[in-house]
C-alpha cells in the first residue's frame, strides 16, 4: 500500500487529491498502509492512480485487500455465456473432478443461472440450478459466519467490476444477507439479469447501483427510484471472492 501511494505521488498525484477522490481526509489516506483498511472502491481508485494492477495488491499487499476472505485456490476454467450478463452461473464451472469424494472440510454449494423464458423474445429469468455445484471449504464458511444452507457461488463475467473483480473471478454469496449496507457488494437479479454491484440506499427509498470500474462513461452509476424492488431482487451479499492472478 505504501509503495502504491509513492507511485501515485511520483505521477504527480498528491495525498490531498487522493483523499478528495476517496471522500476521506488526507490523514485517513496516510493511515491506509498501517491499518490495511481500505474500501473496495478506493482500492480500485488507488490502483488506477498508482499505475498498479489489482494483481499487485494481491501478490504484495494481500493483507490490505478488503475482501472478507481470499480463496487459497482459483478455478482454472469457467463457463462462457453469449449474453451480456455480468454474473454468470452455469453448469460448466466445476473446478474439480466430480468422481473425487468431498474431503471432511468440504461442502458442495449450489449455483444460480439464467434460463430463457419460453416465448420471451430473448428475456431470461434467474433460477437456482440444482444440477450444478461448487466445492467449498467448511472452514471458509465458518470464518465468514455463513451457513451452508445460505451460501452459493458464481463466476463474474465482464469488466464492470474491474479491477476488484476481473472477468473470471469467483464469488461467494450469502443469500441470507439481503439487507443493503451502503458500499457493500451484492449479487442481484436485475429484471432477469444476474449482476454483482456495489449498492447504496438513497433518500426517498431509491437505490444506487455502482460498478467498480473507474471508467464512469462506460459504467455510470444507475439510480433507481423507490419502485426499484419491482425490477431488482437482491440474491445476497458477496462475502468472499477469488481472482486468477496472471
Amino acid at each position: 500500500m505504501r509503495e502504491a501511494l509513492k507511485a501515485a505521488k511520483a505521477k504527480g498525484v498528491t495525498q490531498a487529491s487522493i483523499a478528495e477522490k476517496a471522500g476521506v481526509s488526507a490523514q485517513a489516506v496516510g493511515q491506509w498502509p498501517r491499518s490495511g483498511k481500505i474500501s473496495n472502491q478506493n482500492l480500485a481508485m488507488l490502483a488506477q492512480l498508482s499505475g498498479k494492477t489489482i494483481d499487485w495488491f494481491y501478490e504484495e499487499q494481500e493483507d490490505s485487500v478488503p475482501a472478507d476472505l481470499i480463496s487459497e485456490t482459483s478455478p482454472a476454467d469457467y463457463g462462457k455465456s453469449a449474453s451480456d450478463n455480468e454474473l454468470t452461473f452455469t453448469e460448466n464451472m466445476d473446478p474439480w473432478d466430480r468422481s473425487q469424494p468431498l474431503a471432511d472440510d468440504e461442502v458442495e454449494l449450489p449455483l444460480y443461472r439464467e434460463v430463457a423464458l419460453s416465448g420471451g423474445g430473448g428475456r431470461t429469468q434467474v433460477v437456482e440450478n440444482n444440477g450444478a455445484a461448487l466445492r467449498f471449504k467448511r472452514s471458509t464458511l465458518r470464518s465468514a459466519g455463513v451457513s451452508k444452507e445460505a451460501a452459493a457461488c458464481a463466476y463474474v463475467e465482464g469488466e464492470s467490476m474491474e479491477p476488484i473483480l476481473p472477468d473470471g473471478a469467483s464469488v461467494g454469496v450469502d443469500t441470507a444477507d439481503k439487507q443493503i449496507k451502503n458500499g457493500k457488494m451484492y449479487a442481484i437479479d436485475h429484471d432477469g439479469l444476474l449482476r454483482v454491484k456495489f449498492l447504496y440506499r438513497l433518500p426517498g427509498g431509491g437505490l444506487r447501483i455502482r460498478s467498480a470500474n473507474p471508467d464512469k462513461f462506460e459504467h455510470p452509476d444507475e439510480d433507481l427510484d423507490e419502485n426499484w424492488p419491482e425490477k431488482v431482487s437482491i440474491i445476497g451479499k458477496v462475502f468472499w471472492y477469488s481472482v486468477l492472478l496472471h
